[in-house]
């Protein structure tokens, strides 16, 4: 006789979800260290990248600590407000629709990464393996690897892991470029970052809130580089198969009931243990019918596939809630939930926690392994919050706020204490 299968708690869910955003943070920052590692003997980690982060003010060894922090707090000022400014003008573009443009744009800026930092990145890593290869080789390949990103990442076609990888390779990128600003400008600009997300997300004013707003009501995508966690629903069938292909983003049928907040939470309210359970067992078998039509290229008649991390809170809303459960809650995107109840998280993200992990990394291995720690627990922080809030909620202020106070207290009090015990035979 065959038994139901146990509906799975909400720790075990919302731990897969976790996993699935920190695995490719956490490949990108060590993607990061082992750059910075491999080509900190290199005569270009030695160079200061001219660019409108340091615009200000340029850092030389002969300043005063004073100096160093008014100049890096004024490069700081200078990036934010050119940030700032430039997310206006795309929410400007995106409101009179000119979202071919957008693409356009996003796409020549991925190509440049891919092919001009990437392509000198290579080359420092030929000269310093001498790896022996020619010019025309070398181009061919590199112009492969620049149109493939492209495609990649503005074709939804692709296969999911394929724009996942260049989403983290265009983050890695970056980010190592900017661990070769100036040291003081460096740790200055991450917090500058940091507030201004918080700013930018949480203010009805902010930039990136009036964005995600304009995108929710016209039920568009947001042209902008996003990395997506997309849900994989646990197959019922003990054959397996449908329940382990990946889940494609489906849009929202705008003539449903405004009472149905989305298809995890069922046809009607559950209003006691029993049928939670019972309800959670349908949105599996719901789940694996819309992900054969998905797969067969036909739109399933209701919206959106659950969302693990959704289910059992929303649930519990719903009964105490009733049809009264705001669906704008539920559909703002920025670091949180896409339409398919997939946790969303921008590229940005990635590059600020590569950026501070490799800017530790040239100090020293233990800062490394403190500030890895710090942002990968504000990173779940915010993930859990994201759970319990259902909002668009900045990613960096916890993460960046936590790696930056572990790097000081690691560098100024846990290293000391440890060479002096290494020194006096007490540890290792």
């Amino acid at each position: 006789m065959a038994q139901n299968p146990r509906p799975r708690s909400i720790l075990e869910t919302l731990g897969e979800e976790l996993v699935r955003i920190i695995t490719p943070v956490s490949i990108c920052m060590l993607l990061v260290v082992i750059l910075v590692s491999v080509l900190s003997s290199d005569s270009s980690s030695t160079v200061t990248v001219n660019s409108i982060a340091n615009i200000a003010y340029t850092e030389t060894t002969s300043d005063s600590t004073w100096d160093k922090f008014v100049g890096a707090l004024l490069n700081s000022l200078v990036f934010v407000a050119v940030v700032t400014l430039v997310t206006f003008v795309l929410v400007l573009l995106f409101y009179l629709r000119c979202t071919k443009f957008l693409k356009a744009y996003m796409g020549f800026s991925s190509f440049i990464v891919l092919g001009f930092m990437g392509g000198e990145i290579a080359l420092f890593l030929i000269e310093d393996f001498s790896v022996p290869i020619d010019c025309v080789t070398f181009l061919v390949v590199l112009f492969n690897f620049a149109v493939v990103g492209v495609l990649a990442v503005f074709m939804s076609k692709m296969p999911i892991l394929v724009t996942q990888g260049y989403l983290v390779v265009i983050g890695m990128l970056v980010a190592y470029w900017f661990t070769l600003l100036p040291e003081w400008t460096t740790w200055v600009l991450l917090v500058a970052m940091a507030l201004y997300d918080l700013a930018a997300v949480l203010l009805p004013v902010g930039p990136l809130r009036l964005l995600v707003e304009l995108a929710i009501s016209r039920d568009e995508e947001i042209p902008a580089l996003v990395y997506e966690a997309r849900p994989v629903v646990a197959s019922q069938d003990p054959r397996g198969g449908v329940g382990q292909r990946r889940v494609w983003r489906e849009r929202r049928n705008e003539s449903e009931s405004n009472g149905n907040v989305g298809s995890g939470l069922g046809e009607n309210g559950s209003t006691g243990l029993g049928d939670n359970v019972t309800a959670n067992v349908e949105f599996g078998n719901r789940n694996d019918l819309s992900l054969v039509r998905v797969e067969e290229g036909r739109v399933p008649d209701r919206g959106e596939l659950s969302a693990p991390l959704l289910e059992h809170i929303t649930s519990v809303q719903q009964r105490g809630q009733g049809d009264d459960v705001s669906v704008d809650s539920m559909l703002l995107e920025g670091i949180g939930l896409g339409s398919s109840g997939s946790i969303k998280l921008g590229l940005g993200d990635f590059i600020f926690y590569s950026v501070l992990v490799g800017r530790a990394a040239m100090y020293d291995f233990m800062t490394v392994y403190a500030c890895y720690l710090a942002i990968i627990g504000g990173l779940g922080v915010t993930l859990i919050l994201l759970a319990l809030y259902q909002k668009a909620l900045p990613a960096l202020p916890v993460s960046i706020m936590l790696g930056v106070l572990f790097y000081v207290l690691t560098r100024l009090l846990l290293e000391v204490f440890v060479v002096q015990c290494s020194l006096n035979l007490i540890m290792f």
